[in-house]
Order: structure tokens, then sequence, then C-alpha cells
């Protein structure tokens, strides 16, 4: 592990033996906005189908900012889509339709830039925003602190047993220990917490 990015024993030890699947840069950060917010609070595999399900609405399974927002909430619904997911789908598309939502125009964009920017959009959470910096984006020093699985996974693994602010303070703390690699080390902490059960989160 001496060439290892993250001098943390704790992940050295997570990344031995676990390789990480590669992350394709997007093409269309409409799409990938669209998939995480039907992701939010819930596991990979009941996202993914229902995700596929709400692409079935639309020609070729590609939604457009267009023909989303001429899909009434009703039938968002009827997909599996809560309430609140409907509106906030619609959120994204009346922004796309207005605003420039392109990856080479968030790549002159620094990560906070990017998290003050999608998250004017209703709907769109900080978590939200840093998921479309990890997955679609490729930035290398992400820390979703927000992130349940990450906040789990790090209390077991460091035997943390602080709670509230004092909990959030001690694991960023631990991952700026990571730096400039924090996604590496979220990543690796996702590895550890789908080792540990059926229902996957991403990695």
């Amino acid at each position: 592990m001496n060439n290892f990015p993250i001098t943390d024993p704790v992940i050295q030890s997570i990344a031995v033996g676990n390789t990480l699947p590669e992350i394709k840069r997007t093409t269309n950060l409409f799409v990938d906005l669209l998939e995480d917010i039907v992701a939010q609070q819930l596991s990979g595999r009941v996202a993914d189908v229902i995700f596929k399900r709400f692409c079935k609405l639309f020609p070729h399974n590609k939604p457009t900012p267009e023909q989303l927002n001429g899909i009434s909430i009703d039938e968002l619904r009827a997909v599996g889509l809560s309430n609140a997911k409907a509106n906030y789908v619609r959120n994204i598309a009346e922004y796309a339709m207005g605003n420039t939502l392109t990856v080479e125009h968030f790549d002159r964009l620094s990560d906070d830039e990017i998290i003050k920017e999608l998250t004017r959009i209703k709907g769109v959470g900080v978590w939200t925003a840093q998921m479309v910096l990890i997955f679609s984006l490729n930035r290398p020093n992400v820390f979703p602190i927000d992130d349940l699985a990450i906040r789990l996974g790090m209390q077991k693994l460091y035997a943390v047993e602080l709670e509230g602010k004092a909990l959030k303070q001690k694991l960023v703390d631990i991952a700026d220990g990571w730096q400039p690699n924090r996604t590496l080390g979220t990543r690796l902490v996702w590895a550890w917490v789908n080792s540990q059960k059926k229902s996957a989160v991403r990695m």
C-alpha cells in the first residue's frame, strides 16, 4: 500500500482486495440528476427498478426536459415516484429548460459552486449535488457527510460513539485525513457497507 493515495490505515485495510468499479464521466447531466433524485432515501436495487420504469415513459427511454415537463404528476406517481419526487423531477426539467445544464458548463465551476447552483432547484439538496459531483463529474475530493451509509459505516469502522453535531464533526475530521482523495475514501466505505449486507449502496 506504499503507493496508495490515502494514508488512513482503516481505508487502506478496506482497499486490500477491493476493486472499485470505474466511474465514467457523464454525457447527460440532466438524466443523471433525475436518477439521483429517484435514488434519494432508497436502496440501490429499488431505485434502479423505479428509475427504469420512469425512463419507459419516454421515447427510447431517454427523458428530455421538454418531454418531462409535459408529463402529469399522476403519470409520474404511477411508475413509483412519491408526490414529492414527481414534483422534484419536474422542477429539474423546468430548470434545464431555462439554464445551462451541461458537463462543459459545470467543468468550469468548483465543487462548492456546483453545489450552490444545483441546490437552487427545489428538491435538490447537498447530498444529491454531491452524487452528481462523484458519479457524473468524477470530482476526486467529495465527502457526503449526510449519506446515511457513510455515517453508519464510519461509526462502525472507526468505533465512533458520538451523536448529533459531535458525530458529524468527528466524521468530517476523519475524512479530512483522506484529502485530496475523499471521494476514494467515500467509495471504499460504501464498498465495506455493501460487504456487510445484501442491499447494495452506490460505490
